[in-house]
């Protein structure tokens, strides 16, 4: 019997939308699937390194552009032809892959174009609200509208978290009206439990996200790192790109890690410091860990993860233009950390053996 070839196609802002499918792409292995990958950029460059067996397909995302300085809502604005625009085109050569390429099914993490009027598509997202700066809060109610409007097409909406009040994700997936086609699959980590290590690295720093905030970041992380003695690693987000080198004798920069070293290095690390992109958010739970949090200026959904989060005083959080390491350090220790979540994917197979149940 053919295996079911199933299309796995991650958005491309930041690396937290494919790494959060690696789970996904092993569930669906091991029930006997053929699982084809479909990115670009970064989230295309790490799925190869941890997967290079599999199908990968070039699949170009919306090219839309982050601001340095500029406000955010108004800049995402301007580019709203360019994304609807981005959005039929993926649809379109979304259905030509799925000709030209026998797909039986697609599984789209974020990608609204990413679904097929012929075989059975699936959306993955916990943003099912979309939230605005408090000035905008007034069009809230046409934004998650137009947000559950583009989920339409898809057969199944998946989301990754916990139904209960204990959950990660907040009013993001939880305070509003759900499609009826939704179901909660529990937080999705790529990450390794290890066992306690010593704690070889005073500082972790996981970058992802859009330019150019990743790479004002890394800038500002570094610069104040290297007045210090602190033994540190900074993982720069840049899987497309081989990079491993000491900037002094204690601050090292790599370009990438897989999902294995990762999990050694927070394993071993003192201190992690990271954006709280949802994703990493679903790791760091998942192994347990405390963290330090800064949110990507101007990115309403991390501002208000990393505040709920330092309101239940479990991690601290900085903004960008005001961080400092002397002062997040010491204030580090006074957050509990995250309560280890177990998520034993049940939810998650039940949807799998549904998907390829239907695709029979």
């Amino acid at each position: 019997m053919r295996k079911k070839r199933i299309l796995i196609a991650p958005l491309d802002w930041g690396l937290g939308h494919a790494t959060r499918c690696i789970p996904i792409i092993q569930e669906l292995i091991a029930k006997g699937a053929e699982v084809i990958i479909a990115a670009d950029n970064r989230p295309a460059e790490l799925l190869k390194k941890e997967f290079p067996d599999l199908e990968h397909i070039r699949y170009p995302g919306y090219a839309i552009q982050y601001p340095v300085n500029a406000n955010m809502a108004w800049t995402m604005f301007r580019q709203l032809p360019k994304l609807f625009k981005g959005i039929g085109d993926e649809h379109r050569l979304l259905e030509k892959i799925v000709n030209d390429h026998g797909i039986d099914a697609v599984i789209s993490d974020n990608r609204w174009g990413a679904y097929s009027v012929n075989v059975p598509s699936v959306y993955v997202v916990h943003q099912l609200r979309i939230l605005l700066s408090a000035y905008l809060r007034w069009g809230q109610g046409i934004v998650d509208y137009a947000n559950k409007h583009l989920m339409r097409p898809f057969s199944e909406v998946w989301i990754p978290d916990i139904e209960s009040e204990n959950n990660l994700s907040g009013e993001l997936s939880h305070d509003s009206v759900l499609p009826q086609n939704s179901f909660f699959i529990g937080p999705l980590s790529r990450l390794k439990r290890i066992a306690a290590t010593k704690k070889e690295l005073d500082v972790l720093v996981i970058l992802s996200g859009p330019e150019p905030q990743r790479t004002l970041f890394e800038t500002l992380i570094t610069d104040q790192l290297k007045t210090t003695t602190l033994r540190a690693l900074v993982v720069r987000g840049t899987p497309e790109r081989f990079l491993k080198m000491k900037l002094s004798d204690t601050l090292t920069l790599i370009g990438s890690l897989t999902s294995g070293e990762l999990s050694e290095a927070i394993a071993a690390s003192h201190i992690i410091i990271s954006r709280p992109g949802y994703s990493t958010i679903m790791d760091l739970s998942h192994l347990g860990a405390n963290a330090v949090f800064v949110p990507t200026p101007q990115q309403t959904e991390q501002i208000y993860l990393a505040q709920r989060l330092k309101d239940q005083k479990i991690c601290y959080f900085e903004s960008q233009k005001e961080f400092s390491l002397t002062r997040a350090m010491e204030q580090f220790n006074s957050y509990s950390g995250f309560t280890q979540f177990h998520n034993d994917y049940s939810v998650l197979r039940q949807r799998i053996d549904h998907l390829l149940t239907a695709i029979s």
